[in-house]
């Protein structure tokens, strides 16, 4: 049987009309088998998984997203397992506390690790943890409860060890969870995301789980700076006060933009989340006309 090799077109999101509103530098197209991928003026590329070569041309030979690294270009398949790298932003479930330790679930081939030593005291002390702190640490995170942490080192056996030492990490609280395909999660700066306009705030984890909670205004210092407050702070009054109508409204429309994206394989990133609210909100505007 033959196998055409066809020129690959990069549809971008709803909304994004060219590169510019799409920054590519780490790669990001999504390619089908038998895609040739652009190699550019590198004459000497180096071909990595999910790509051969034919005819001089380099094609990919799985479905996924096309990732460089220097000369190397590899191609990402959508169905894999999330590999951690250090300082990724992760969302993840803790699955048992023994040890000094918690395991958490970050979709990954293996659970991660936070150990006590890795997680900041209640009211932010700074000690060394004792026997009384390890008695106390389901007061911290028990099992099933959703944290948000960062990956602190991969070990060479594949284990990988977290921290929640800033105060943006922690047990979270007042919101709604989902899983997509974490290649879809694009790498960037921020993954802390604040969408005013939009009423919800974001946590994009590069494993693929997203956390959407309604935004709360943060308080302000005295040289107009925002405060982080702190996480138990933060946990108490998520579970005290509940969520409104029109918070859990946009929750939901913010949900239903990240699944809309994900069913697509479209990337997931801010601009293309708060233009598929819009998408939503004049979709229900037109349905109820």
């Amino acid at each position: 049987m033959a196998v055409v090799v066809r020129p690959f077109q990069h549809q971008f999101p709803p909304g994004l009309k060219n590169e510019e509103d799409f920054n590519m530098d780490d790669g990001g197209i999504h390619v089908c088998i038998g895609d040739v991928i652009d190699t550019g003026d590198q004459a000497d590329f180096l071909r990595g998984h999910g790509t051969h070569v034919v005819n001089g041309q380099l094609v990919a030979t799985v479905c996924g997203v096309v990732q460089r690294v220097n000369k190397l270009i590899t191609v990402a398949a959508l169905r894999s397992r999330y590999k951690a790298q250090q300082g990724d932003v992760v969302v993840g479930r803790v699955t048992e506390v023994a040890g000094k330790r918690w395991r958490i679930d970050i979709n990954s081939s293996q659970e991660a690790h936070l150990l006590l030593s890795a997680v900041n005291l209640p009211g932010g002390i700074q000690r060394r943890r004792n026997a009384e702190d390890e008695l106390n640490m389901r007061e911290l995170f028990k099992e099933q409860d959703l944290i948000s942490a960062e990956v602190q080192s991969v070990h060479g056996d594949g284990s990988v060890s977290l921290h929640t030492r800033s105060v943006k990490y922690g047990k979270l609280i007042g919101g709604h969870a989902l899983k997509v395909p974490h290649n879809l999660v694009k790498r960037q700066k921020q993954h802390f995301v604040s969408l005013a306009e939009q009423g919800v705030d974001l946590i994009l984890g590069v494993n693929g789980l997203l956390w959407v909670a309604p935004h709360h205004t943060k308080p302000v210092s005295e040289d107009g700076r925002p405060e982080e407050p702190a996480p138990e702070a933060a946990a108490a009054a998520a579970a005290s006060q509940p969520c409104t109508v029109l918070e859990c409204r946009a929750v939901s429309r913010a949900s239903r933009a990240l699944r809309s994206l994900a069913d697509s394989n479209q990337p997931i990133f801010p601009a293309a989340v708060k233009q598929e609210c819009l998408l939503i909100d004049s979709a229900d505007v037109t349905a109820s006309s």
